[in-house]
């Protein structure tokens, strides 16, 4: 049961009646109250019941975090009584619904339609928490409300901000793929053509057959293997839940492993992901060139940062663990924090490194830089060291990687997307992947 507006002013407007009249007795105050309690009882009476309606939801299901989506509501009357109501599609403050409340006058057996338009501010799953109807009796004066289920879920992706660097660097992907087409001299697997031997040829790489049906010696040449595979596993503890200008760690991490994904998807590469701190928070394997890259997408938008401290053995034997037959590129997008990486990860790398090629990429705060070079006064000086200090030990902890062979990227927020995908196009270049 609901009172209107129109109720309270008319009890307000009988009160100021019986005060301005000083001759009339309390009880016709009384009187005036219970009278209009009574026509509110008799119109929430008459009110049709909201739980008699109908609902089927329809709409979007998922959408990048930034963009609006549209949720359709289509309300049924079954009844033969027409409905007016006030209805309110509930959802969480995240998801950004808006408007919040819809004016309804449904005629009976007849439908309407209303629509819904989600603006999520974070990346996640969007449940939809009811649908609240408020049904007006014939008088205005009070209402039936009830709160029904109709359950949806929207799912807000990542915004992949670096989608804007693609282009440039399947340019030079392009330009690289033209390059190696002087194919190697009995390297690769994929067999390509056959040509006359010169000086310094494998031997083995003769065609006797060809040979015997030529007048002079002939070897195959290979394609360069290009099906190899990447794993991009996310460091999801609590140093990626640290937040570098208005965003966490993690989230700058993902928008950097999403342009690695495309590009290596484009490039042919098999790329699974892996989400670690204590235990796997999400898993996608790479069993197809560029299959995966919804899927990763899909996965990397429920992801969040767990107050924990990683464990950085349980994420060398998950890697280990993806049974992986042939040397793979495992990039781990992390922190560079001293004492985590002195203690944890650099005793392991000898065991990873010697498997797969490695790389670590880190977002670096640019606050950092900015807190070095201030010397204001006395406080200013103080951060000045610590930012100093800092930096020093992101240095050391980058030769440490480099000297296990470990490839580094340590980027602000603005490059570290760009930076990760060309150090990827530089190990092609090189031959190394």
């Amino acid at each position: 049961m609901a009172i209107t507006g129109r109720a309270v002013l008319l009890a307000a407007i009988g009160v100021l009646v019986v005060l301005a009249g000083g001759a009339l007795g309390w009880w016709v105050l009384w009187t005036v109250l219970v009278a209009l309690f009574g026509a509110i009882l008799l119109d929430v009476l008459l009110a049709p019941s909201p739980r008699a309606l109908g609902f089927v939801r329809d709409g979007e299901t998922s959408i990048r975090l930034g963009e609006s989506a549209q949720v359709g509501l289509l309300l049924a009357n079954p009844g033969g009584r027409r409905v007016r109501a006030l209805v309110r599609d509930a959802w969480a403050p995240s998801a950004g619904a808006a408007p919040r409340t819809h004016t309804v006058t449904l005629p009976g057996g007849e439908r309407r339609r209303i629509d819904t338009a989600l603006t999520p501010t974070r990346r996640g799953d969007q449940h939809a928490a009811g649908v609240t109807v408020r049904s007006f009796g014939p008088l205005g004066l009070g209402a039936r409300q009830a709160t029904l289920p109709a359950p949806w879920t929207v799912r807000a992706l990542p915004p992949f901000h670096s989608r804007r660097h693609l282009p440039g660097k399947l340019s030079k992907l392009r330009e690289l793929d033209g390059q190696h087409r002087a194919m190697v001299r009995g390297q690769g697997s994929e067999f390509d053509s056959l040509r006359e031997y010169v000086p310094g040829d494998d031997v083995r790489s003769i065609d006797w057959r060809a040979t015997a049906r030529r007048s002079e010696v002939v070897v195959r040449t290979w394609r360069p293997e290009r099906d190899r595979r990447i794993l991009i596993v996310l460091d999801t503890g609590r140093t990626s839940a640290g937040r570098v200008g208005d965003t966490p760690r993690l989230d700058h991490g993902m928008d950097a492993a999403l342009l690695l994904a495309a590009l290596a998807a484009k490039a042919g590469d098999r790329v699974g992901l892996l989400g670690y701190d204590r235990r796997v928070r999400a898993q996608v394997r790479g069993h197809g060139r560029g299959s995966t890259v919804p899927a990763i997408v899909q996965a990397m938008a429920t992801l969040e940062p767990e107050l924990v401290e990683s464990d950085p053995r349980g994420l060398v034997s998950a890697v280990l663990s993806q049974q992986s037959r042939t040397r793979q590129l495992v990039v781990l997008l992390t922190e560079l924090d001293a004492a985590s990486m002195e203690e944890g990860l650099l005793p392991l790398l000898p065991t990873l490194t010697a498997r797969h090629l490695v790389m670590v990429a880190a977002v670096s705060d640019t606050r950092v830089t900015e807190m070095a070079g201030l010397r204001g006064d006395a406080k200013a000086v103080y951060g000045a060291a610590a930012a100093e200090k800092t930096r020093t030990d992101r240095r050391r902890i980058t030769a440490e990687l480099r000297r296990y062979g470990v490839e580094v990227v340590d980027a602000d927020p603005e490059h570290i997307a760009p930076a990760l995908a060309d150090a990827y196009i530089a190990l092609k270049a090189q031959g190394r992947l």
